[in-house]
C-alpha cells in the first residue's frame, strides 16, 4: 500500500470556496476579506456583531511532553473538529499559524497531518496572509524608533545600556542572538550591544494574540517597556509615539484567518506564539469569535501540557474570561515506549513493559489538567506499529488515573477514525461539570507564582534565582505589576530544564536565570535553564529538503 505524504494528501484536497466555508458559520460573504479563493480574514464588523451571542463549548487539546517518536497534537485537534462535525455537531477548529523558523528547521510544517489537516497547507506553512510579517515589521519599527530617538538627542534620557527591546525575525538564526549595532562611525548612531529573538517570541505577537480589538491593541502596544532611563524609570513605547504606527501595521493582522479542513469544515488559524518561550495559544479574538459562531470550539495549546496548557489556563483563560469544558491529552504508544527508555530505532518492536514504564509522563499531565477542575480525556493517536497489547496497556493505565482513553485513527481515516472520541468529548462538554480554577491567584507575589507553577505543575522542589532576579521582581511589584501572571520559558521536552530527563522526574529545581516584563501583553516572562528566545537550525535543517518540483509544486513540507 502506498502511503501518501501530508503534502500530497493536502494537494489532492477538494477545497470549497472560502465563502462557502464562511456560510457554514453564518458569515456573510461581505464579512470576509478573501486572500485568494481558499482563505480569508473575518471582518471586525462581524466580530463586533456576534458579541452578544451565547458561547459554545470550548475543548482544549494538549499533549504529553514531545518526543522524537511524535505525538500529533495539531493532527488530533483538526481530526476532532472533523469528528464533531461528522456526528452532527457544529464545530470549528482554532489553531496557531506556523512560524517559518521551525518549518525550515525541524518540523517542516504545522497544519496537521495525514487525513486530518488544514488547507491550503503550503500557504499556511509559509507566508499565509502576512500576519507574521506585519508583526515583525511593527516590532522592528519600534526598535528603529528607539535608536533614532537616541541619535537625535535622546530627549527621553534613555540609558543605552538598559534598552530591553531587541529586534526580531521569523527565522532560526543563532548568529543573531547577540550582536553589536551602529558600528561604522558617527552617522550610524551610538554602538551598543543588542540581539534578535524569533518573531513568535516578540511581545508584539503576544499582544496581538491577547488584544480584544484595535483600541485594546493600541493601548497594549503603548504600554510596552522598551528601555530604562539613567534614573531607572521605565520608557514606554507611547513615550516614543510609536504605538499608533504599529497599530496601523497590525490593523489587518488582528483579524482572524478563516480556512478549512480536508473535510471542508471551518478552521480559524491566527497568531503563533511558541509555548516554550511565550504563551503558546492562538489569538483571543479567534477563540472568542469562534465560540459565538459554533457550538463546539476545538483549540490547542503548544507543546506539552506543562507548557502550553498551563499557560492557556493561567494566562489566556484568565485574560479572556473563558474556560474549557473538556481537556484532551494526546499521547502515542511510541512516545510511551520512548519515555520508558526505548530507543527510537526500536519503537516498532512490541514492548508492553516499556509502555507501562513510560506512562508516568502521561499520568502527570492527566493529574495536572485535572487540577484545574476540568474533565480530562486521553486520545491515543494511532500508529500502524501499535499492537493491541500496547494500546490496552495505555488504556488500563489511564483508567487508574480516573480518566478514559480512546484509540483514534484520524491520521489514516479522517473523521471516521475519531468519532468515538468526538462522541465522548461532546457528552462531557455538554455536561459542563468542570469547576475551572487557575494554579495561583492574582494576589500572590511574582516569585510565589513561579514557585506554584514549578511545584504544582512540574513537581519540582522549587525555583532558584539569584538576588538580581528577586530585586527585579520586587521592583516590578512596587511599580504595580505584581498582579500579572507568569509565562515560564522552559524546554518543552521535560518537566525539568534538562531536555534529556523524560518521564515524570522528581527531586529537581527550576533555575530562573532572567525575568522580563511584558507590560503590554500583561505577563512576566521567566527564562529558565538554557532556553533560547532565538532558536538555531539543526545539523540537517528541513530547508535542505524543501524545494519546487518540475511542475512548480512545493515539495518537502510535512
Amino acid at each position: 500500500m502506498t502511503i501518501l505524504s501530508d503534502i500530497a494528501i493536502a494537494r489532492a484536497a477538494n477545497k470549497l470556496p472560502i465563502q462557502d466555508i464562511g456560510a457554514r458559520l453564518g458569515i456573510d460573504a461581505a464579512d470576509l476579506v478573501p486572500y485568494g479563493h481558499d482563505k480569508a480574514k473575518v471582518s471586525q464588523r462581524l466580530i463586533n456583531s456576534v458579541q452578544d451571542r451565547p458561547d459554545g463549548k470550548l475543548i482544549l487539546v494538549t499533549a504529553i511532553n514531545p518526543t522524537p517518536a511524535g505525538e500529533g497534537k495539531t493532527t488530533t485537534t483538526v481530526g476532532l473538529g472533523d469528528g464533531l462535525n461528522a456526528i452532527g455537531k457544529k464545530a470549528v477548529v482554532c489553531i496557531r499559524e506556523a512560524s517559518l523558523g521551525p518549518c525550515f528547521g525541524m518540523k517542516g510544517g504545522a497544519a496537521g497531518g495525514g487525513h486530518a489537516q488544514v488547507v491550503p497547507m503550503e500557504d499556511m506553512n509559509l507566508h499565509f496572509t502576512g500576519d507574521f510579517h506585519a508583526i515583525t515589521s511593527a516590532h522592528n519599527l519600534l526598535a528603529a524608533m528607539i535608536d533614532n530617538h537616541i541619535y537625535w538627542g535622546n530627549a527621553l534620557d534613555i540609558d543605552i545600556r538598559r534598552i530591553v527591546w531587541r529586534r526580531v525575525m521569523d527565522m532560526n538564526d543563532r548568529a543573531l542572538r547577540q550582536i553589536t549595532t551602529s558600528l561604522g562611525g558617527v552617522s550610524n548612531g551610538f554602538p551598543r550591544e543588542a540581539g534578535f529573538d524569533i518573531t513568535v517570541a516578540s511581545e508584539v505577537m503576544a499582544i496581538l494574540c491577547l488584544a480584544r480589538n484595535l483600541a485594546d491593541l493600541e493601548q497594549r502596544l503603548g504600554d510596552i517597556i522598551v528601555a530604562y532611563r539613567y534614573d531607572k524609570t521605565p520608557v514606554y513605547c507611547c513615550d516614543l509615539k510609536a504605538h499608533g504606527a504599529m497599530t496601523v501595521l497590525l490593523k489587518d493582522a488582528l483579524q482572524p484567518n478563516l480556512v478549512q479542513t480536508l473535510e471542508n469544515n471551518p478552521a480559524f488559524v491566527h497568531g503563533g506564539p511558541f509555548a516554550n518561550i511565550a504563551h503558546g495559544c492562538n489569538s483571543v479574538t479567534a477563540t472568542t469569535t469562534a465560540l459565538k459562531l459554533a457550538d463546539y470550539v476545538v483549540t490547542e495549546a503548544g507543546f506539552g501540557a506543562d507548557l502550553g496548557a498551563e499557560k492557556f489556563m493561567n494566562i489566556k483563560c484568565r485574560k479572556a474570561g473563558i474556560a474549557p469544558s473538556c481537556v484532551v491529552v494526546v499521547a502515542t504508544v511510541r512516545a510511551m515506549k520512548m519515555n520508558g527508555g526505548v530507543a527510537k530505532t526500536d519503537l516498532g518492536v512490541e514492548n508492553v513493559a516499556a509502555v507501562r514504564d513510560g506512562c508516568s509522563n502521561l499520568g502527570r499531565h492527566i493529574a495536572n489538567m485535572t487540577s484545574f477542575g476540568v474533565p480530562v480525556v486521553v486520545a491515543i493517536n494511532h500508529f500502524v506499529t501499535d499492537t493491541e497489547a500496547e494500546v490496552a496497556a495505555v488504556k488500563a493505565y489511564v483508567a487508574t488515573q480516573g480518566a478514559q482513553a480512546v484509540l483514534c485513527k484520524h491520521w489514516a481515516q479522517g473523521s471516521a477514525g475519531i468519532k468515538d472520541l468526538a462522541t465522548l468529548v461532546a457528552g462531557i462538554a455538554d455536561q459542563d461539570a468542570g469547576k475551572f480554577a487557575p494554579t495561583y491567584s492574582d494576589e500572590m507575589n511574582l516569585f510565589d507564582k513561579m514557585q506554584a507553577i514549578a511545584q504544582k505543575i512540574y513537581r519540582a522542589d522549587g525555583v532558584t534565582a539569584d538576588a538580581k532576579v528577586h530585586d527585579q521582581l520586587a521592583q516590578w511589584e512596587q511599580q504595580g505589576y505584581g498582579h500579572l501572571p507568569i509565562c515560564m520559558a522552559k524546554t518543552q521536552y521535560s518537566f525539568t530544564t534538562d531536555p534529556e530527563r523524560r518521564g515524570a522526574p522528581t527531586g529537581f529545581t527550576i533555575p530562573v536565570r532572567e525575568v522580563r516584563l511584558s507590560a503590554g501583553a500583561g505577563f512576566i516572562v521567566a527564562i529558565c535553564g538554557e532556553i533560547m528566545t532565538m532558536p538555531g537550525l539543526p545539523r540537517v535543517p528541513s530547508a535542505e529538503s524543501i524545494m519546487l518540483n518540475a511542475d512548480g509544486q512545493i515539495e518537502g513540507l510535512f
